[in-house]
């Protein structure tokens, strides 16, 4: 597991090797979830940085089609996707220039690893135009990066803070809204929902492990069967997700509606096996068995990037939206 900048610095070079993947997702994407989830099986961190860098020169490869196809798709090395806008924070475009150029000004929280990666994508708002999609350089001017104070025991070396914007230079990805509307707008949830699953997998391997050593009673069964069949849930569950990513007749309402369907399943399995592998192997594991620890420690808090009830009662909403789309009554109002 990570435990210095230098591991993150090797996962960031593993990013740039799997560069190749990241126009894959929407074509041939369960390579992608497998190796997502391979990797997070093994170090979620490293995940946790390919995933974001992968999502983000998807997105490239998608805006190459459309009306504003950016200049630095083709920028080497890493590569963030920033796009939270909580309350009291705001980003603004300003452009073009006669020079053809655009200017991004505010601030934007919660920007993983910005003082590691290269280049971003990031969500800024246009007057009286809406929400645009921009890539930036994070080394450029009027680029500075205001570390937090990060204190969290899981995803220790996945440093997050704010970027800072002063009249940076930034190129338009896609058209005016094009970020929010395309159908691979969900599939970057899709990613993070394997790396879940990956992590939870080896969480569960724990289980095998403990029953190689001492034969596992009844209640040991019990907790061993209990994840096996939540896990191969989760699997089904993302291999179906991965067919839809990769149809091109996938609306960005079905994508959405798949998507939110995928993560809720896999946080639930990866919820469950974080509590059963806990009351079948005790405290132990977490009190002498740093690796399993951290694996705990880092899936729980990437976890919570599935808001729980708030992403449930979202998915409720698009079930009932998509119930009066199909309805004859509904589509008549």
């Amino acid at each position: 597991m990570p435990s210095s900048p230098a591991d993150i610095d090797s996962a960031l070079r593993l990013a740039n090797s799997l560069s190749g993947l990241g126009p894959q997702i929407g074509i041939s994407s369960w390579p992608v979830l497998s190796a997502l989830a391979t990797i997070a099986s093994i170090d979620l961190s490293a995940a946790r940085v390919i995933e974001p860098h992968l999502d983000a020169l998807a997105i490239l490869h998608q805006a190459e089609s459309t009306s504003q196809p950016p200049r630095k798709a083709d920028a080497p090395g890493t590569w963030g996707v920033y796009a939270a806008s909580p309350p009291g924070t705001r980003v603004t475009a300003s452009g073009p220039d006669a020079n053809n150029q655009w200017t991004l000004t505010g601030a934007k929280p919660w920007c993983s690893l910005a003082t590691q990666v290269s280049h971003a994508l990031v969500t800024a708002s246009i007057e009286g135009v809406g929400q645009q999609l921009f890539a930036l350089s994070l080394r450029a001017e009027g680029v500075r990066v205001q570390p937090s104070e990060w204190k969290a025991l899981g995803l220790q070396e996945i440093s997050t803070g704010t970027v800072e914007l002063d009249n940076a230079a930034a190129e338009p990805v896609g058209p005016p809204g094009w970020y929010l509307e395309r159908p691979g707008f969900a599939w970057g949830g899709v990613a993070v929902a394997a790396a879940w699953f990956g992590a939870a997998a080896a969480l569960a391997g724990a289980l095998k492990a403990a029953a190689a050593r001492r034969t596992p009673d009844q209640i040991a069964l019990m907790h061993l069967g209990c994840c096996d069949a939540a896990l191969h849930s989760a699997l089904l569950t993302l291999r179906e997700a991965a067919g839809a990513m990769d149809d091109p007749q996938t609306t960005s309402r079905e994508a959405a509606l798949l998507a939110s369907r995928t993560r809720a399943c896999v946080a639930e399995v990866a919820e469950r096996v974080i509590t059963s592998v806990g009351h079948a192997l005790g405290p132990g594991p977490l009190a002498f068995d740093e690796p399993h620890l951290r694996r705990v420690a880092d899936l729980t808090l990437y976890l919570r990037q599935h808001h729980a009830e708030r992403d449930l009662a979202r998915l409720g909403s698009l079930v009932v939206a998509d119930v009066h789309v199909d309805s004859p009554h509904g589509a008549a109002k």
